[in-house]
C-alpha cells in the first residue's frame, strides 16, 4: 500500500467532516416537518451502539485522530436522531426526551471509556485476550452499523418509497465510508482489513438506499398524482 502521511490524514479529516455533518440534514428534517415516520429508530439507535464499538476499535488501535472522532460524533449525532424520534412519533415530553436521550449517551460513553481503559494496555503488551476483545468490537461494529439498516430497509419496503430519511444524509455518510477507506489505504503499515470493511459496507448500503430513492420515489409521485386525478374525475361525476 502507498504510504502517505499527508494523504492518510486528509482523507480521514474529509470523513471525519462528513460523518460530523452528515446526520444534521436528518436532524433538520425531522424537526422541520415535526414527523420522523419511515425514519427506523431501531436504524439510529444501532448506529449509536455501533459507534461505540467502533469507538473502542479505533481508541486501542490508535487509528490517526479524524478516524478516532468519526465514531465519537456520529453516535452522539445518532442518539440526537433516535431522541427526535420519540418525541415525535411516540410523544414523549421533552423532559422526558432529554433524560432518557441523556442517559443512553452517558452510557454508551462510560461502556466505551472503560473498555479503552481496560483493553489499550494489555493490547499493547500483545495480550492475547485483549486482542481477540478488540477484534470482536471491530467484527461487531461491522455487523451492527451494516445490519443497522436492514429496519430501514424495511420501512421502504412497507412504504414502497423512502420516507422520512434525508437522501443528503445518506450521501454524505456514503461520502464519508469513501474518504475513510482511502485514508486507510495510506496508513503506514499493514492495511487495517476489519475497518476497511466496515466503512465500504457503509459505502454500499448508503447506495442501496440511494438507488431505492431515485426509483421508488419518482414512482411513488406519480401514484399519487394518478389517483389525485381519479379522485377529482369521480368527485366531479354526477
Amino acid at each position: 500500500m502507498p504510504v502517505n502521511a499527508i494523504a492518510e490524514n486528509v482523507f480521514g479529516t474529509l470523513g471525519t467532516v462528513c460523518w460530523m455533518v452528515q446526520l444534521f440534514p436528518q436532524i433538520y428534517k425531522s424537526y422541520q416537518e415535526k414527523n420522523t415516520v419511515g425514519l427506523s429508530d431501531l436504524m439510529i439507535l444501532s448506529w449509536a451502539l455501533g459507534g461505540v464499538f467502533l469507538g473502542i476499535y479505533a481508541v486501542v488501535q490508535n487509528l490517526n485522530i479524524p478516524l478516532i472522532m468519526q465514531p465519537q460524533i456520529f453516535g452522539t449525532l445518532s442518539v440526537i436522531c433516535w431522541a427526535q424520534c420519540q418525541y415525535y412519533r411516540r410523544r414523549w415530553s421533552p423532559l422526558k426526551t432529554i433524560i432518557v436521550g441523556s442517559s443512553l449517551w452517558f452510557v454508551f460513553g462510560g461502556f466505551e471509556a472503560g473498555m479503552v481503559y481496560a483493553l489499550r494496555s494489555p493490547y499493547d503488551h500483545g495480550n492475547k485476550h485483549a486482542e481477540s476483545a478488540i477484534s470482536f468490537f471491530g467484527i461487531m461494529s461491522t455487523v451492527v452499523i451494516t445490519g443497522a439498516l436492514v429496519p430501514q430497509y424495511y420501512q421502504i419496503y412497507k412504504y414502497k418509497e423512502v420516507v422520512g430519511l434525508s437522501i443528503p444524509c445518506m450521501t454524505i455518510d456514503l461520502l464519508g465510508g469513501v474518504f475513510s477507506d482511502l485514508s486507510l489505504i495510506f496508513r503506514p503499515g499493514s492495511f487495517n482489513v476489519l475497518a476497511g470493511i466496515t466503512y465500504s459496507l457503509v459505502v454500499v448500503t448508503d447506495g442501496a438506499v440511494i438507488v431505492a430513492a431515485v426509483i421508488l420515489n419518482p414512482r411513488a409521485r406519480k401514484a399519487r398524482r394518478r389517483t389525485m386525478v381519479e379522485m377529482e374525475q369521480n368527485t366531479g361525476q354526477p
